[in-house]
């Protein structure tokens, strides 16, 4: 019987060959749309430093002139690759120019300087990554009647069964790519409106949170492909009396953690408070239609915490209120966010920061 593409996808290497096939990705020229093409390299890889660069043309994504198109692709981290298996590798890059500047849409690079100025402060992240999938002729959340409504949120939340859980196969095919790759996904679940779920990395260090939220998505971006069906990262997918979808940023410092905690962490609020808006500016575009102070979110137009509560910009746990040490979430980032930026940036704000 002759092979199909499904028996040639499935192939295994044979014994003794040396080549791994690497899949560079990179973020394009949007700050949201994900790019990737594989390369043969000799393996196995075990180093990102044993990568070489890479380049790609610039003037197709948005991200240079035609006229001085190549832009330069530097390995930053690497994974395994859950679709290839073996000893493949998918390798997160950032971007530069030829003469070794990173390009404007280069938030990596940025972000990274910010964190090295206090690795020993040991920053943890925890994102929650919502999102919405969407059935693919028309657009619109998968399981919902066309041009239509399903029933009103309040079953779909973690729930279970063929007229609450929409798209679970891609959920549990998307957790243990996760897994595979290294990345360090720590849950999943359905959310409040039906069609849209959540899954959260960390917790993560550093720059690394950025990579591996990176990562986690054109994992789903991949798997989402394979299934004919659209994945949105819209922080409002439909108008109304539905939830929109946001990317909420977990964090904490070895100070905070530590006995004594709840003070520093009372302080990164008040400078959260008092960069409230430069936060609102960075948190995501179309956020707007997101926080309303309605469906779980805060007023972006006023800053407010609480313990426990979910209808503020932060939230501070019961466990860490009763410790007096912990973490901080907060939860004014949408969906499409950028985490580079979004983690960078509380990073800066709450530890390296002080207000005049």
């Amino acid at each position: 019987m002759a092979a199909t593409v499904d028996d040639l996808l499935r192939l295994e290497m044979p014994a003794g060959e040396k080549r791994i096939i690497a899949e560079y990705i990179w973020v394009g020229g949007s700050g949201l749309d994900l790019r990737s093409k594989p390369r043969t390299l000799t393996g196995p890889v075990k180093s990102v430093s044993e990568l070489p660069k890479w380049n790609y043309d610039g003037s197709s994504t948005g991200q240079a002139p035609g006229e001085d198109s190549e832009v330069i692709l530097y390995p930053q981290a690497i994974f395994r690759d859950p679709f290839r298996g073996g000893d493949n590798i998918l390798v997160m890059c950032d971007c530069y120019t030829p003469q070794g500047e990173p390009i404007p849409t280069n938030t990596r690079y940025a972000a990274n300087k910010l964190f090295q100025q206090a690795l020993e402060t040991e920053p943890w992240f925890g994102l929650e990554q919502e999102y919405t999938l969407l059935e693919k002729e028309h657009k619109w959340p998968l399981g919902w009647p066309v041009n239509g409504y399903p029933g009103a949120q309040g079953p779909y939340y973690c729930g279970v069964g063929a007229d609450k859980a929409w798209g679970r196969r891609i959920v549990d095919a998307h957790y243990k790519a996760c897994v595979y790759a290294g990345i360090t996904i720590s849950g999943t679940n359905g959310e409040v409106m039906p069609g849209q779920w959540e899954f959260q990395v960390g917790p993560a260090v550093g720059i690394a949170a950025g990579d591996e939220l990176w990562v986690a998505r054109y994992l789903l971006e991949r798997i989402t492909e394979l299934e004919g069906v659209i994945l949105s990262l819209d922080p409002k997918p439909v108008e109304g009396d539905w939830n929109g979808a946001g990317c909420h940023c977990n964090f904490s410092t070895k100070a905070m953690r530590e006995d004594g905690g709840w003070e520093v962490i009372m302080e990164g609020v008040k400078n959260l408070e008092l960069r409230h808006k430069e936060h609102i500016k960075a948190y995501g575009e179309g956020n707007e239609r997101r926080l309303t102070g309605r469906h779980e979110t805060a007023s972006m137009d006023r800053f407010s915490w609480a313990v426990a509560s979910r209808g503020t910009s932060v939230r501070i746990g019961r466990d860490t209120e009763a410790k007096k040490k912990g973490y901080m979430e907060d939860r004014r980032p949408a969906s499409n966010m950028d985490p580079y930026v979004v983690t960078s940036l509380v990073f800066d704000t709450t530890t390296l920061w002080k207000p005049l």
